[in-house]
């Protein structure tokens, strides 16, 4: 009976947990733009117009690109739950000093956004300063 119960809960886990990524996937993508530079993941992008998009529905994988295709990265997400839904579609940042580290994107009237994974660099980052969070309004892509 014990196995049967721990066999039922991680099922129950199981569906919860994929169920969650496909909530907070991005349609159209999300598009915003920069004054400043920023770390997504280990890459450095500069100041500039990017478009979001989960090119795969099935992965934890977010696409961040600049429109002419010259600066992209890959980057790992956490799927986040809210208790109420977001107001506005946003890009948040955690910034270090000068350096800003792509932090997070809240989805208009969705409860589940995107959590960026932090970089190595970011975490050692952390660990010397607190993070003063900005955000960026941003547009559902088209």
């Amino acid at each position: 009976m014990k196995t049967f119960q721990k066999l039922l809960l991680f099922t129950t886990m199981l569906v919860l947990l994929s169920a969650i990524p496909s909530m907070a996937q991005m349609d159209n993508g999300v598009t915003f733009e920069t004054q400043f530079a920023f770390y997504a993941g280990n890459a450095k992008m500069p100041a500039g117009s990017y478009k979001v998009t989960q090119p795969d529905a099935n992965s934890d994988l977010l696409l961040i690109e600049s429109p002419n295709g010259a600066y992209s990265v890959f980057v790992d997400f956490v799927p986040v739950q809210s208790e109420t839904p977001a107001s506005n579609t946003d890009v948040t940042f955690n910034k270090y000093g000068k350096t800003d580290f792509l932090n997070g994107i809240s989805l208009q009237g969705q409860n589940f956004g995107i959590q960026i994974v932090a970089s190595k660099a970011e975490q050692n980052a952390a660990k010397a300063a607190a993070a003063e969070k900005h955000t960026l309004s941003a547009k559902n892509g088209r």
